[in-house]
């Protein structure tokens, strides 16, 4: 879109981060070149992701909306590249499994897979605190079966 070329934008889009009895934290996307979204990611891969606490005890327990500041937040951020050949058949189980009705979309779109390999992640627990996360720390945790089992 011209108007805004060059600028940063947000958008929604479908993702999973493994199937659903094996999250990886990495997060996979099923998309179109036909999304002005992808066009740009496919010039400047640099993204971010930010997932609110969406199940989380605290939230839940005290009913506050997840998108409070008190409720924690996660921030991955990286370049978005395509999913390579070896690793198709894992992205279509992880995207497949947790969300079904892609299978059904119009072949005619040119779906693909992506993934952020991710360089940097930020924790906001309250308000205006962030906490960096190392990869290779956030890689290494375990989802809690008690929640949503990922992304």
């Amino acid at each position: 879109m011209p108007a805004i070329q060059g600028m940063p934008y947000g958008n929604c889009l479908l993702l999973s981060d493994g199937p659903i009895n094996n999250s990886t934290g990495i997060p996979f996307f099923y998309v179109t070149p036909k999304d002005n979204t992808v066009t740009d990611l496919l010039k400047n891969p640099m993204a971010s992701l930010t997932l609110p606490e969406a199940d989380g005890n605290f939230c839940r327990k005290n009913v506050i909306d997840p998108e409070d500041p008190r409720c924690a937040r996660l921030t991955l951020t990286g370049q978005m590249v395509t999913v390579p050949p070896e690793e198709v058949e894992f992205a279509k189980q992880a995207m497949f499994s947790r969300h079904p009705v892609v299978r059904k979309w119009p072949r005619s779109y040119e779906w693909f897979f992506m993934k952020m390999n991710i360089e940097h992640i930020w924790l906001q627990s309250w308000y205006g605190e962030v906490s960096p996360i190392a990869v290779e720390e956030y890689l290494k945790a375990v989802p809690n079966k008690g929640l949503l089992n990922g992304l």
